[in-house]
């Protein structure tokens, strides 16, 4: 039978085998300090220790995914630089304009070919020149009635007319009082619509650039100079950029227009009953209802996390509603609810009472708002083993 002193021996034998083992396997397959410490920002650092957690995606379809689901998980995949997170999907498939949304529209002057002939408008300038009479050489712009004033013809009329019909019309107008007649047209300036509009928005001792920021308004709509109300409402950027394109190619020629959102309408979800900020809240990002209980400050103590109402409202106002359970998420014996869904801006999330917080609020308003604060009873007991009920004296 081994003595108390011939344990201990083996004890320490057996120790330090176990010791010189695990000193060997480490000088087998050192670690190097260079790769630990060189692994940068996207490569697999092989000095992280793995992450043990839960993931949704060991699930089989039946039910969430419990805590006895523990194993690896890619939580970690990365050196330094994890923070900045993956690349996320876009929030929506397609955007729709909507009330409050800011538009900034910037404008260009084209500079592309054409293959068809100008014709003049109003503002335009034009040279007119003739080699038998120079009285008759002038440079003249285009009116609002559409006419130019010419020596000896007065108003004649160029508006909507290429260059060679006018010279080709003055010639022949000319033949009044001269046998011989050889005027020419040049143009001097064109596009003086295009222009005047890209003066109207222009904006380079502000924000720089030609471009007219706007804002739906509560109709629906948005105003631009010389096009005046567009229907905005519902409306993708692209198409509002052809809508106002085909409204402005009525008005001045050469123009192209670009939309860009500028500013989002502010998105919001309202918080209400058993949480300790009740309010509205604005989302910047896309937000989840235990996001939103979050900006809420967090549940109070009585509040139903089982029973947690969210409300919205439907495309044709219609009102719908669904429960949701989050209390396992809150007491962190649920790792992947399944009542953690997305909200929609202008969703309503509310925290009940929990029944035995119901059940102390309605004791409290009957027996010191209700009956009893109309009659008020006190009860008494004495140590001689009597007791009774004395109603208070009116003072009245």
């Amino acid at each position: 039978m081994p003595t108390s002193t011939t344990k201990i021996t083996i004890s320490l034998s057996l120790v330090l085998s176990v010791a010189l083992s695990v000193r060997f396997v480490s000088a087998q397959a050192p670690q190097s300090p260079v790769a630990c410490a060189t692994c940068g920002p996207g490569c697999v650092n092989p000095c992280l220790p793995p992450i043990q957690g839960v993931d949704c995606a060991q699930g089989t379809g039946c039910g969430e995914v419990h805590w006895n689901a523990w194993g690896p998980i890619p939580w970690q995949a990365f050196g330094h630089g994890e923070y900045a997170g993956v690349a996320r999907l876009p929030h929506v498939p397609e955007y729709r304009l909507r009330v409050d949304d800011e538009i900034e529209f910037v404008y260009r002057l084209k500079r592309d070919e054409v293959n068809r002939p100008y014709l003049l408008d109003v503002g335009d300038e034009i040279q007119i020149e003739s080699l038998i009479d120079e009285k008759l050489n002038r440079k003249v712009m285009v009116q609002p009635d559409g006419t130019v004033d010419l020596l000896l013809l007065g108003p004649v009329r160029v508006i909507r007319r290429t260059g060679e019909q006018i010279r080709d019309d003055l010639n022949e107008k000319y033949k009044k009082f001269y046998r011989i007649t050889d005027i020419n047209v040049t143009r001097i300036t064109t596009q003086a619509k295009a222009n005047d509009l890209l003066q109207s928005v222009n904006n380079r001792f502000f924000s720089g650039g030609q471009g007219k920021r706007v804002r739906v308004t509560p109709e629906g709509t948005i105003s631009l100079p010389s096009i005046g109300v567009v229907p905005a409402q519902g409306l993708t950027l692209e198409e509002l950029g052809r809508e106002v394109m085909e409204r402005y190619t009525l008005v001045a020629d050469g123009l192209e227009m670009t939309p860009i959102l500028a500013t989002r309408a502010a998105r919001f979800v309202y918080v209400t009953g058993e949480v300790k900020n009740p309010g509205r809240y604005e989302m910047v990002a896309p937000t989840t209802a235990l996001q939103a209980l979050t900006l809420a400050g967090g549940r109070v103590n009585g509040g139903n996390m089982r029973e947690i109402v969210v409300f919205r409202r439907g495309e044709d106002w219609r009102l719908l509603a669904t429960k949701l359970d989050l209390n396992g998420a809150w007491n962190g014996e649920r790792p992947i609810p399944s009542d953690e869904i997305w909200l929609r801006d202008s969703d309503v999330v509310a925290v009940p009472r929990m029944p035995i917080r119901r059940l102390d609020d309605l004791i409290e308003l009957y027996m010191t708002r209700g009956v009893y604060s109309a009659f008020p009873i006190s009860f008494f007991y004495n140590l001689s083993g009597t007791s009774g009920v004395a109603v208070a004296p009116s003072t009245h």
